[in-house]
This record gives C-alpha cells, structure tokens and sequence, in this order.
C-alpha cells in the first residue's frame, strides 16, 4: 500500500492506494475511530482491484477542522468526489463500514451514475424519526465534550466498553490490541467534530431514499449484532437490488472479527452484476 495526501477544498486528506492499478475501483470507507490503515489486512485479498482509502474527516491523516459544520455529510460527500475526480476514477464500487457505510449511502445518493456497487457493512441509512435525532445529537454532544475533556486513552477504554463492541473481547489478544492501538492513535479535536458533524443524530435520513439505488446493494451483518441485522432486514425490503448476509459468530466489525470470511462476501459481491437473488 502507498500511503499518499491530497488538498481537497481546503483540507488534507490522507489515503491509500493499493491493488492492481488498472484493476476494477473498489473504494473503502473506514468507521468511526478508524483509518486506511484498517483495510492493510487485505491488501492480498483484494489484489486484483484498484484500492483506494481515503481518510475521513478527523481521522488518519486527515485535517479536523476547527467548525463541526465542515464534518458534515455533504460536505464529506464532496470531498470524496473531488478526491476520485482527482484519481481520474469514474465508475467504481464502494464499500463502507458503519460511518463510513453511512457516508457511502450519502455518496450513492447523490452521485448514483458513479457507483457500480454498494457494499455495506453495519450500516445504518440514519434515524427517521426526528425525535430520535434530536435525543442522538444530544449524546453525541456529551460524548463530543468528554473526548475533548478527558482524552482519547479515557475515550477509548470507554468505546470499547460499549455493549456494541462485546463481541471483539473473544478476539485473539494480538487483534484486540491492534484494534485498540488504532483508537488511541485518534486526535480528541477530529473524533469530536466526527460526532458533532456526522454523527446518525445531524446526518440526513436515507430511509426514503433507498428506493433510488438502483446499483446492486449487499449489506454485511454479524449474527451477534442484533441491531443492524434488524436494520439490514429492513434496508433489503426497500432496496431494489438488495440482499443481506449474516456472518455467524461475528459482531459490528466483521472485518475484524472474521476477516477471512469478510474477503470472501466482498469478492463475491465484487463478481455479481446485479438482479435480486
């Protein structure tokens, strides 16, 4: 992997690239507290394609911006485009897990004709109801403000505290400490403009527009995260080309809990050229 910068519209952005330069595009969009540098693991797997792993706003190598405005979705969506723009990338597949599931939603929304595919992990459209947003802003902002009160190692040990992530404390211990490793290495300023800009509570609501991907859309669950399986299970009703698989034994980050099996539903997905199964 070649780890590169970029001025976009005011930023610097960090990505990767990596995989076979004249391959077909498969872009990935980490989640939150995460990087590129999560995707490094299948670099082998995903060869064959062109890689790209851009940095989301906050994170990696990327600016944080001082106005939690410049976070948001649109903005976030912009900034992606003018980055592939600059790759000379046209049509591509997009893959994103959880934040970054829900920026590739937004991407897909707005830019339809781009996107060749939709590949989802843990994802959620946003909260459709605007009661539930408000009561989402209102935690964000008090976690926002204890990250920038009490620091990222206090921040973290709470992240992973979270009933969310229970399942990864069955990882084997090399890969729990490389997850953790990942989280301390964020900065308090970006993960708290992230939640402040971005998070599900100030995002748009997708719910009515998941009519509109007409690309194929395969969502990625783990069976032990009953929350976004029954997202997952209502997302597939609404998409015209959508289909759900459910890892077994596996949490809200399949990717790291069964990489393996995570590799082969991605390249499965990457060889099917739409209609509904």
């Amino acid at each position: 992997m070649e780890w590169l910068t970029a001025s976009v519209r005011g930023l610097e952005v960090g990505y990767a690239e990596g995989g076979d330069p004249s391959g077909e595009p498969l872009v990935l969009l980490h989640g939150f507290t995460g990087s590129s540098a999560v995707w490094k693991r299948f670099e082998e797997s995903f060869a064959a394609y062109r890689l790209i792993m851009p940095d989301l706003t906050g994170h990696g190598r990327t600016d944080s911006p001082d106005e939690p405005e410049r976070f948001r979705m649109e903005e976030q969506v912009r900034d992606l485009d003018e980055l592939l723009g600059r790759l000379g990338i046209g049509t591509f597949s997009l893959l994103g897990y959880s934040m970054g599931g829900r920026v590739a939603i937004g991407y897909a929304a707005e830019h339809p004709e781009r996107v060749r595919r939709l590949i989802l992990e843990s994802t959620s459209p946003g909260l459709a109801a605007e009661q539930d947003r408000r009561n989402r802003r209102e935690s964000d902002r008090k976690l926002a403000a204890f990250i920038r009160n009490e620091g990222i190692a206090a921040f973290t040990n709470h992240w992973e505290s979270i009933p969310l992530f229970s399942s990864q404390k069955s990882m084997p211990e090399a890969r729990r400490r490389s997850v953790r490793e990942g989280r301390l290495r964020n900065r308090p300023e970006g993960l708290s403009g992230s939640l402040l800009g971005i998070g599900t509570g100030s995002q748009p609501s997708y719910w009515e527009r998941l009519g509109e991907l007409a690309m194929p859309v395969f969502l990625i669950t783990g069976s032990l995260d009953r929350k976004y399986n029954e997202i997952a299970e209502r997302m597939v009703r609404l998409l015209p080309d959508g289909r759900h698989v459910d890892i077994k034994d596996a949490g809200h980050a399949v990717h790291v809990e069964n990489p393996e099996r995570f590799a082969t539903i991605v390249k499965e997905a990457m060889n099917n050229e739409g209609g509904r199964t």
